[in-house]
């Protein structure tokens, strides 16, 4: 017999274990040197003798010896993820237990779901155990056919007591929001409870997380990864990239489960929250709930896997061959250096043919998710490059504490809340970095000068290093018809071909490679061409302002965000507002400093105030409100 993990082998034999009337329990496991399983036996639980104990030890409970040195076992090996019966011995050396006393079997006293399911909803803290198991025996026909002990419905219910949000916790978060949203005006969060009105699903985020979103919200990483400890919900942090090609975090939210329900709630509520404005790409681990609630949710943003989850699956699935030199070069080639789709084809099935893994089911599915990860089936999605592997890491060593901590849930948040102070921070010394230096530059003149005082240092970076490239780049016109030019460019040392056009009217360029689309920066490629035109600086279309100094000065709506905020009866009032929420933030920000700054922002505040009075479209449209409420009072009081 084969299964296909730990679970369904220890409950193979459990199962078969309980309906022939004896326990079992895990036995020897065998490793190879990646520590992936190779063998597990499971043993009779009356395997050996127990072993001689100090009769002198003070101890509150002596359990009796049950051991009485049988031989019977059950012996799994394990082939490329395959759990197959290697060998069996059911040969004992002891009575099995009766139908009706199989209900005291160690391993076999357990709640199912199907039997958990019925009692949760039917029992409340004022329900007795013994009314709980009565319950039970009378939905299978007797207590023999429960497969548990009244101890183990006590078990159940106080774990299922740990387990659910305590009415206390839920409330005090509740509470705890409330306070913030006192704090922060912007503050937004919100809850989803279940048919028994429990709280189940929390989302929040901070006014400054709406104001990054809104430069940067282009690109999002939604990791379901983390799960805390007490409640075992799943942390799910919204995370995008700065100009500085730092994490910047968008809000957070507890999810009880990862069904498509609990994923439209979020996406929906992310969305509220934000605006109703969609980002370009998002990415994400591999889940059929999520892509579901994401094709609903988010028709107008591009989903795509995170490379850092699929190579950290791979570790688990294929880590024999994950280990091999030559296997990772070929199986990289396929994230990382296929910019054609025949090309990937090729790649991959060679890479299958040499390693013989046609039979691998995890490759298989993999293969059939290749538009979501290969570059080859979406060059021209932008990214912001936040599909590299260092990102995923950046990502958990932010959030793995959430993991390992035993905190309730307003610890949780203020958790959170650190980490999130120590991201703004970060970014709060890249930006007096970018302000009060420059990067030595390679060649004082032309674009370089040019780039350097558009782009933050970290991105001028990447784009020297392009920039410096083009003396690697060999390059030959193949086309020109008075205005439009056609190249073709090879790397030194690299076979494949470039195709460059430009526009001499429009100053218009692209490449094949795609690097503008998908990351907003120009290309080696590109760049030669300007060169060879002798442009000595950027065309202004191609300076993306999420790179540049400036990306978080004077933030003006898009058309797109009307247009989608429109068709979800977003009002101008509130694009408006937003707008001036972004300029005063960093005002009040400063202001706030000292008492001087205070001040003045203050008497600022109250010539704008008198401003806003004697000017004639303010009074005119604040008159017009005040009608419409009037008379929404007096419709409501004739109602009545």
């Amino acid at each position: 017999m084969e299964v296909s993990n730990e679970a369904e082998a220890y409950n193979l034999c459990n199962t078969y274990a309980f309906r022939k009337g004896f326990s079992i329990r895990k036995g020897n496991i065998r490793r190879d040197a990646q520590n992936n399983v190779r063998q597990r036996d499971y043993f009779c639980s009356k395997e050996g003798f127990q072993s001689d104990e100090d009769l002198c030890e003070v101890k509150k409970v002596r359990r009796l010896d049950t051991r009485t040195g049988c031989k019977a076992l059950i012996r799994f090996t394990v082939d490329n993820g395959i759990w197959k019966i290697s060998h069996i011995n059911l040969d004992h050396n002891h009575e099995f237990a009766k139908p009706e006393e199989r209900q005291f079997l160690r391993s076999g006293r357990h709640i199912p779901r199907v039997r958990a399911g019925i009692l949760g909803p039917k029992v409340d803290e004022s329900t007795r155990p013994t009314k709980s198991y009565s319950y039970l025996g009378k939905k299978f026909g007797n207590a023999e056919n429960v497969g548990s002990t009244n101890q183990d419905c006590l078990n159940y219910l106080q774990r299922n007591k740990e387990e659910m949000l305590e009415g206390g916790d839920g409330q005090s978060l509740i509470n705890y929001f409330k306070h913030k949203q006192m704090e922060d005006p912007s503050f937004f969060y919100t809850v989803q409870v279940d048919q028994f009105n429990r709280i189940t699903n929390y989302f929040w985020r901070d006014g400054r997380s709406k104001l990054d979103y809104d430069c940067f919200g282009d690109v999002v990483c939604f990791d379901t990864t983390f799960r805390t400890k007490k409640y075992n919900l799943i942390c799910a942090p919204f995370v995008g990239v700065n100009h500085h090609c730092k994490n910047v975090l968008f809000g957070c939210a507890f999810v009880s489960d990862e069904s498509t329900d609990s994923f439209i709630w979020l996406f929906e509520t992310f969305l509220e929250s934000m605006g109703y404005k969609q980002p370009k790409t998002i990415f994400t681990d591999v889940g059929n709930a999520m892509a579901n609630a994401i094709a609903v949710m988010l028709r107008e943003t591009r989903h795509r896997l995170c490379i850092w989850h699929i190579s950290k699956n791979a570790t688990q699935y294929i880590g024999s061959h994950y280990s091999n030199h030559e296997f990772k070069e070929h199986f990289n080639k396929c994230f990382h250096d296929c910019l054609t789709e025949a090309e990937f084809e090729s790649t991959w099935n060679d890479l299958i043919r040499k390693f013989n893994l046609e039979s691998n089911s995890w490759l298989q599915e993999l293969y059939s998710l290749r538009e979501k990860w290969c570059p080859a089936f979406s060059l021209d999605t932008f990214t912001a490059n936040i599909r590299s592997s260092n990102r995923g890491e950046s990502i958990t060593s932010t959030f793995h504490q959430i993991s390992t901590k035993t905190m309730d849930l307003i610890g949780l948040v203020q958790h959170y809340e650190k980490k999130t102070k120590v991201v703004r921070s970060a970014e709060l010394e890249e930006d007096f970095r970018c302000k009060n230096g420059m990067p030595h530059l390679r060649a004082n003149s032309g674009i370089f000068k040019h780039a350097a005082s558009e782009y933050t240092i970290k991105m001028y970076s990447f784009f020297e290093n392009e920039l410096m490239s083009i003396f690697g780049v060999r390059m030959i016109e193949v086309g020109n018809d008075g205005n439009q030019y056609i190249y073709e460019a090879i790397e030194e040392g690299h076979p494949r071909v470039y195709i460059i056009e430009y526009n001499s009217a429009t100053s218009m360029v692209s490449c094949s490679c795609k690097l503008f689309e998908s990351i907003g920066l120009l290309c080696r490629h590109a760049l030669k061409v300007l060169d060879l035109k002798n442009f000595t600086s950027i065309p202004t279309r191609y300076i993306v302002k999420r790179w540049t100094k400036g990306a978080k000065k004077r933030i003006v709506e898009s058309s797109h965000l009307y247009e989608s905020s429109y068709k979800m009866g977003k009002s101008a009032q509130s694009l408006r507002l937003s707008e001036l929420m972004h300029e005063g933030n960093n005002v009040f920000s400063i202001g706030s400093l000292c008492d001087s700054g205070t001040r003045i922002v203050k008497q600022k505040l109250v010539e704008a105030m008198k401003l806003l009075e004697s000017d004639e479209e303010t009074t005119s449209t604040q008159g017009n409100l005040n009608k419409v409420d009037d008379q929404f009072v007096r419709d409501v009081l004739l109602d009545n």
